[in-house]
This record gives structure tokens, sequence and C-alpha cells, in this order.
């Protein structure tokens, strides 16, 4: 997933105001950097360091605003909206290295600069957008853009600012603003405190083992992740499994102690709703019903008209039937699945019905039977820097750029990688910072993110700073971290992700939004090579012997392609549903969120052998922030154009050069800078069919 980091990260001045003592020149982000590439000096940012630094660079960024909308001169284009673009940087700065450092790396003290954060920035969001005079220079502009031989870039960095201001309220009466200003304050604290709760459930012991013989079954990795787990939480002598899924999730496909597998799933599902302290239900209540009052405010029926006015898909009737489309051969798909896996439980001597803490374990005996195919058989060639290199090799491949290790350059952990990326020609790039393994700082998932982004305003070209983050199988004491195929596609999915950050190429930082489903183009698109046979040969080396993969291996993975498809589909398109039904609502008065959750799995027909991808309560796309919400369909969406967009290098070459600059070219350097699919048309000469996404999933 990307990590959306808002436009506009601003916070106002407290009426304390700044002493001199904290502003000194040890804060860091106070001069500028001297490492390489002006690369964040982690070795020297401490916490203390980010309160000072958001109070002076909001002062200077108020100042800047200030000096717009007062400007005496005619509105235009470079003295009103490049002047906002160049504004802020101190407070962009900081921003960024916070945003990211919270998520991947925070603690209590984090949390805490949040809380104190969070209610300002909102503030501020508001005083912007819903300044008059701001407002009616940006629409001087607009009204007369037809006359000012713009670019297409500024064209759409012109409509962003515009649409901006009408659809955060500023042609609301003072009290409507006053009320608006309040629900966003409201609905930021409100999200924060819900990825909080979840990073702290998913973090937390839900399963500790004390006899040996209740580990019968899993793999010795598995074990003795466990056992280093326990020991970090003061349980010599045990075993303890946590709720991320490099823990819990070896144990559902392997343990054969199925009360053991039951309480485990059941932890999974039941993050954030376990009526504690870091209970999530009234949080989402109350999200639902500021949403519903937002979007009624500002003339929408839902809160999904509001979000999908921005996106491809526009409206909910076009998500609601692509959706729909999708549902009932992925039903159909997993019912047989299930019947499959009841078989084998009958065959056995089972006496017991299929039931989702099960589904793991016998969809792996499914198949090994089937396909004579094990995870743990793939593991040892999915070695974590072997698939990493797999993915810069692919990207060397198809865009001629290389992969340089950068030792000099400061991280935030010591399992944190750098890497310089430069042209074939060696021009610099970018840089990606690699963080892949789980700690309990950081929250679950996978995403890209980035510490600097790109622009290239006044001819000042400013390179990118991207960050990969993921929650991968950590090494342990005696092996390095040996990833699961789902993992791998993860990497490469989130370098996906990093490449079409370190290769954009806008003049404005405005122009780097791409709606929820059209951003996972790039990097749904890398998971097609990640599995392909003759990219499984570059990368996947036998840890120990440096073997390729041999043939039989990559037949198996071959043949077994279309495996649990149904179960994957339809735990996806469920997730997809219930944000969307949270999002049509219309009145919240009454919500019970455990009851809705199961009306709205109910109607939809969901089977009860397969539970949502998420549940409310833990449903971080959505409720962790708006980013995803009423977007969820988005992964689905893209998995239209990805599987399109992969089908003209099929047809080319896999790494046909003339395919991959066309798709460098009008994707990945503008994906955010026009109309979506102008820009895929630009790429593939037509709109995408849907008839690759259906074969890929193996739903025809």
């Amino acid at each position: 997933m990307r990590n959306f980091i808002s436009v506009f990260l601003f916070i106002t001045v407290l009426s304390s105001g700044i002493s001199a003592q904290q502003m000194n020149i040890n804060n860091p982000f106070f001069t500028e950097y001297t490492t390489p590439f002006q690369t964040p000096p982690f070795d020297k940012i401490k916490n203390e360091h980010y309160l000072p630094a958001f109070y002076e660079g909001i002062k200077i960024k108020r100042a800047e605003i200030d000096a717009v909308i007062n400007n005496p001169d005619k509105p235009t284009f470079d003295n009103t909206i490049a002047a906002i673009e160049k504004s802020g940087e101190l407070l962009k700065k900081v921003s960024r290295v916070f945003s990211n450092i919270s998520g991947s790396n925070g603690d209590d003290e984090t949390q805490k600069i949040a809380e104190t954060i969070t209610p300002e920035l909102s503030k501020l969001n508001n005083d912007i957008f819903l300044n008059e005079k701001l407002y009616h220079r940006i629409k001087s502009i607009n009204d007369e853009k037809d006359k000012l031989n713009l670019t297409a870039e500024q064209l759409k960095v012109l409509d962003n600012y515009y649409t901006d201001f009408v659809r955060n309220g500023i042609g609301l009466d003072e009290d409507k603003k006053a009320r608006l200003k309040k629900i966003n304050e409201e609905l930021s604290m409100l999200s924060l405190k819900f990825g909080d709760n979840l990073r702290k459930e998913t973090n937390s012991i839900a399963l500790v083992v004390d006899n040996k013989e209740d580990l019968i079954g899993l793999p010795d990795a598995a074990i003795q992740g466990a056992q280093e787990l326990a020991e970090l939480n003061g349980l010599n002598g045990k075993w303890a499994f946590n709720l991320q899924r490099t823990s819990f999730t070896p144990f559902l496909q392997y343990s054969e102690k199925r009360n053991l597998r039951e309480k485990i799933y059941k932890a999974y599902l039941m993050r954030g709703n376990n009526n504690n302290e870091f209970d999530n239900k009234e949080i989402i209540k109350k999200i639902i019903a500021l949403r519903i009052e937002k979007s009624n405010m500002l003339g929408y029926k839902t809160f999904a008209d509001f979000k999908l006015e921005k996106n491809m898909a526009k409206n909910t009737e076009t998500v609601n039937k692509f959706l729909a489309d999708l549902w009932m051969p992925a039903l159909k798909k997993s019912k047989e699945e299930a019947a499959e896996m009841q078989k084998l439980i009958d065959a056995e001597g089972g006496n017991f019905k299929l039931a989702g803490w099960d589904w793991w374990y016998y969809a792996e005996k499914v198949k090994i039977e089937k396909y004579a195919l094990d995870e743990e058989m793939l593991r040892p060639y999915f070695k974590m820097e072997n698939v990493r290199q797999g993915a810069f090799d692919v990207a060397a491949k198809l865009y001629g750029i290389q992969f340089i290790k950068r030792d000099d350059i400061p991280v935030y952990q010591p399992d944190v990688d750098v890497f310089e990326v430069k042209e074939a020609d060696g021009t610099h790039i970018g840089i990606l910072y690699t963080d892949y393994f789980p700690r309990s700082g950081k929250r679950a998932g996978a995403w890209m993110s980035g510490f600097r982004g790109q622009s290239n305003m006044d001819g000042e070209f400013i390179t990118p700073l991207i960050v990969n983050v993921g929650n991968f199988s950590k090494p342990t004491k005696d092996k390095p971290a040996l990833l699961s195929f789902d993992e791998v596609n993860t990497l490469f999915h989130e370098f996906g992700h990093g490449l079409n950050g370190l290769f954009t190429k806008s003049v404005y930082p405005g122009a780097q939004r791409s709606s929820v489903d059209f951003v996972e183009l790039p990097s749904q698109i890398m998971e097609n090579w990640a599995s392909h046979p003759e990219v499984l040969k570059m990368y996947a080396k036998h840890y120990q012997t440096g073997e390729p993969i041999p043939d039989d291996l990559i037949q198996k993975i071959v043949n077994s392609q279309y495996f649990n498809k149904g179960f994957e589909t339809l735990e996806y398109l469920a997730a997809s549903i219930l944000d969307m039904d949270w999002h049509t609502i219309t009145n919240a008065n009454v919500i019970d969120v455990e009851k809705f959750e199961e009306e709205s799995l109910s109607r939809m027909g969901l089977i009860p052998e397969i539970a949502s991808r998420y549940q409310s309560t833990n449903f971080n796309h959505i409720f962790g922030g708006d980013g995803y919400s009423a977007g969820y369909y988005g992964y689905r969406w893209s998995g239209v154009l990805d599987s399109d967009a992969f089908e003209a290098f099929l047809e080319n070459g896999l790494f046909d050069r003339t395919t991959a600059e066309k798709f460098r070219r009008n994707i990945l350097e503008k994906s955010g800078s026009d109309d979506p699919m102008v820009l895929y048309i630009k790429f593939r000469g037509r709109e995408p069919k849907p008839d690759a996404l259906i074969k890929k999933l193996g739903l025809n």
C-alpha cells in the first residue's frame, strides 16, 4: 500500500511560543543536511527535535501563505499556485521524517508528539482551505485557465487546488465552516487513535506455548522465531506468537493443534474489538457519523459519493457493479475449494466441518496433494537479499538503472539498508531505503513512502528519497530471512510503488497525486515479474548452495498459480464491499458496529469458512485515515490495469525496452499529472480490457 502523506502537513504555532533554547542550532532540522544527497541525519535526529521544528516551520509557512494572500498583483499561476507549492519547506522536511518514523519506528513518545501535532495540522489545513481571499485568487486563475497557455501539468495542479477548496467547504456559511473545522479536527484525532490501538493489538502476544508438543507440525523457522519472540518478551523457555502475519500465518498453515489454531485465528479477527483500552468500535461509530455529516454539509448524499468523485470509478454504481461482477465467480470458486478441503478432512476421519481456522491448514495439505508443493519447499530459495536483488535486476533489465549499496548514509534502524539509484549512464535518480522486518514500534502491513519528494521548480531538480517498508519473516539465530512466496510478491509490489516514486518527473509536488484506483498499477504490475519462470531463475537461489530454483519446482509454482484464488479474491472482495457499505450509510445514529458488519457480510453471501480480509475494528486502510475509504476496491480496479498492461510486455517481450520506456514515460513518471485514463491510453494505445484480470484470477 502506498503511504499517502497529505500535501499540506502543517501545524499552527502554539500560543506559548518557542523559546530560544528550544530552537538551538543543535536541532538538525534547522540546518541544511550535510549528509550524502541531503538525506536525513537519523544519527542526530531525536524525538525532542520534532516539536521545535514543527513550530518554527509553521511560523514560516504562515508568513509565506500570508504573502500570497496579500500580494497586490493580479493573481497568476506563478505568484499564487507556484508560490504555494514552494512554501513550507521546513515543515515538509520535518513532517516527512516524523510521519515515516512514527509509522515504522514509533513509541509512546512519538505517539504523544503525534497527538500534539495532529489537531494543529488540521487547524492550519482548515485555515488555508477556508480562506476566502486565497480562494478567490485561485478561482480567478481557474476562470481564465483557457487563456493562460498552461501546461497539462499546471492545469492539473490548478484543478487540484481549486477543487480542494470547493471540497473543503469554501462555499459554506460561517457557522457551517466553523462546524466543518471541528469535524476535521475530530476526524484527524480519531484516525490517529484507531491506528495506534491497532498497532498495539497487532504487536501484542496472542498465544504463548509452554509445552513443546503443542508445536507439532510447525516448521523449524517458525518455532525458532516464536522462541526468540518469547525471549524478547521475558518468556524464556516458552514460545510466543503475535498477530503480525509473519508470526500467526505459519501457525495457521502448519499447526496440528486445531484448538490453538482457533485461538490465534479468532485473536487476529478480534483486533480492536476486545472491549479494552484499545477497542475501536466507538471510534468507528464517531468516524462514520462525522464523515456522513461532513459529506452532507458539502452537498453529497454519502461519504462514498464525496470520495469517488476524484477517482477513476467516479461513482458508487460503477464500483458496486465492478465488485458484483467479480463476486459470483469468486464465490463459486471458493465453494469448490471449501468442498475439496472438506473431502480431505472426511478422508482423514475428521469429525468436524471446515472452519475459518482450518482453511490455511488444509489449503496447504491440498496444495501438497494436488501439486506436490509445500510453502516450506520454496522458502530456502527466497532469501530476502536475493529477492530484493531480483527486483533490482528486473528494473535494471527494463529501464537500464542500477542500485548501489550505500553504507555512508544514516539509517534509523540497523536492519534498514540504503541504495543509490542511478541511470545506466551514472546520472543520480534518487535514494531507496528498504526496511523489511517487524518490530514493536512498526504498524502492520507493507507500504512505500518518502523522506523527500521529487520536484523541479525554478529549474532546481530535487531528487526523491523513497522508503519501502514491510513486515517480512525475520532472520533467526541460525538462518537468514527466508521469505514466503506471498512475501516475495509483496516485496515486488512495494518496489513497484518505489519505482513510481523514484521515476516521478514533475515540476510541482502538487502534480504527484494519484487516485487509489490508479496508484496500485505501478505496484501490482511488478508482481507479474516476481512469479514469471524466467525471472524466478534470476533470483530464486538456495540460500545454502546458491543453486537456482529447479525447473520442476518452478513448474509446480506455475501449475498451482490458480490455487486458492477463490479464497484470496473473496476475502478481498468482502473487505471492499464492507468498505463501500460503511461509506454509503446515510444515517449513523443507531449503528452497532458488530451487527452492521455481520449484516453486510451476510447480505453479500460470504461463506462462514472465509472471513473478510479485514474486520471493521482493524480495517486501517479506511479508518486509520481516509486515504482508502470508499477506495479499497482500487486494488482490483488497478488489477484490470496491471493485467492488461503486463499483456503488452508478453506481446512484445518480457523485458522489451521500448514497452518499458513507454510505461516509464507515461505511467511511472507522470502518474498524477494528467487524467489516469489519458495516461493509460498513451501507454497502451487503447483503454484496458478486463479479460486479462479474469484470466489471472482463474475465474473464467
